[in-house]
């Protein structure tokens, strides 16, 4: 089955907790403190492989997790560090952000690799906090959370040349000739439901990758039979090759602009791409006027090629042209790297918010602590002991929570809540 675009949810792990620990050992002398820190959680990456073609993997494996890193130990072990996961997708993936929308990375070529989402760092243990002033620390950090998000995996194929027209006017017959893809063929309309590729071979060294799409409609750009479904390939592709019947179903000219007009709503940059007209079913009775009829139409602006399939009439014409098109595209993409279809991460500087935190009241008795900053500095903190309490009354007494709570007019005994931890403020 081809599945070719799915949504899954990432989850690194969570770096592991510092240990508060002091050596006792009767052959060392003063040991002090020796807790160790905590292993890094596992990472999430999506690698881009050859060895696969479908999202398949991916459809009923919603949910992608890493473990998290192992705690600190005494005697200033460090914990374990949690293995990575390494998800292998089709060449050709991009990861998109469900949130922002954003584009995260575009695996375009084999062995690509991009972390999606990075495991928490582990914490420190107390013998990273021992100083000259305090030589027997009770204070440890917990670990770095891990990240949560829903991406988005788009696949678009890649191929030097895209078969595209109406339903039923000989794209996978001419596939099937021309490669070893075996794609199902009927006389029927919409007979290719998912794209097929083959290769197809010039000579014993020269060769080119194509792509039959599914049959086109008007208004398959905006939602119509399974043209937008599909159209997204059509992106990553060299050369256009519209397939044009002469069998007299569709009026030759009426079909190709169609799919020029489904094409240019689609993505406006498709009409930038090279573009070849092979005009199909020739063996049938009238082909030679509907022929005349489009050549009329085009005026010499593409090339066009009358074969037959069944007859393997021109088709070697057909494959050495579509051949020169790539390499000519291949060049101009050398020499001008800004039309490679390459998409690039856009950074923006965001300058730092100088609010630290800020204060609810969510009733006359209760305030609450929120923000990012101080929510993620709480998190880090080990308050399991007296020092680990202390250092966070000082650290929320030094960006002002006290200052802000009485200009607010909390009285002695109202509640604050900080996430999950709750004290009773006293002036």
């Amino acid at each position: 089955m081809f599945i070719d675009r799915v949504v899954v949810e990432v989850r690194s792990g969570k770096g592991g907790d510092g240990a508060i620990a002091f050596l006792r050992d009767k052959n060392t002398a003063k040991g002090g403190p020796s807790g160790g820190n905590g292993g890094k959680g596992g990472s999430i990456f999506f690698r881009a492989s050859n060895k696969i073609n479908t999202l398949i993997n991916y459809r009923f494996s919603k949910v992608i997790e890493a473990k998290d890193g192992e705690k600190g130990q005494n005697k200033n072990k460090y914990g374990k560090c949690a293995p990575d996961v390494i998800c292998d997708v089709p060449v050709g993936t991009i990861i998109i952000d469900e949130k922002t929308n954003d584009i995260l990375a575009d695996l375009k070529n084999d062995s690509d690799i991009f972390m999606v989402a990075k495991g928490g760092r582990g914490g420190r243990g107390n013998l990273c906090f021992k100083s000259p002033y305090n030589k027997t620390p009770k204070i440890a950090e917990n670990g770095h959370p891990g990240t949560t998000k829903r991406v988005i995996l788009e696949l678009k194929l890649l191929a030097d040349v895209g078969l595209v027209g109406l339903p039923s006017v000989g794209k996978s017959t001419f596939l099937s000739v021309v490669t070893r893809a075996n794609p199902l063929i009927g006389n029927y309309d919409f007979t290719t439901i998912s794209p097929n590729l083959g290769v197809c071979y010039v000579d014993e060294y020269r060769s080119f990758i194509i792509t039959d799409l599914p049959g086109l409609i008007e208004g398959a750009s905006k939602g119509k039979g399974l043209g937008f479904t599909f159209l997204r390939h059509i992106e990553r592709c060299r050369v256009i090759c519209h397939v044009i019947s002469m069998d007299g179903r569709y009026d030759p000219v009426e079909a190709f602009k169609i799919i020029e007009e489904e094409l240019r709503s689609y993505n406006s940059d498709l009409n930038k791409k090279k573009r070849l007209i092979l005009a199909t079913k020739t063996d049938v009775d009238g082909s030679e006027e509907n022929l005349k009829k489009l050549e009329k139409y085009i005026n010499g602006k593409i090339d066009i090629i009358p074969i037959s399939s069944v007859l393997h009439k021109n088709l070697n014409t057909a494959i050495n042209k579509l051949f020169e098109l790539v390499e000519l595209q291949k060049t101009e993409e050398i020499n001008n790297p800004d039309i490679q279809n390459t998409t690039f991460k856009k950074y923006e500087y965001k300058p730092k918010s100088d609010e630290t935190f800020s204060i609810i009241k969510v009733s006359n008795n209760h305030y609450k602590i929120v923000g990012e900053s101080v929510e993620k500095t709480y998190k880090l903190m080990n308050i399991s002991t007296d020092e680990g309490m202390m250092r966070l009354i000082k650290y929320l007494n030094y960006i002002g929570v006290d200052d802000k709570l009485e200009e607010m007019g909390a009285k002695d005994g109202d509640l604050v809540t900080l996430c999950d931890f709750e004290f009773e403020y006293f002036n």
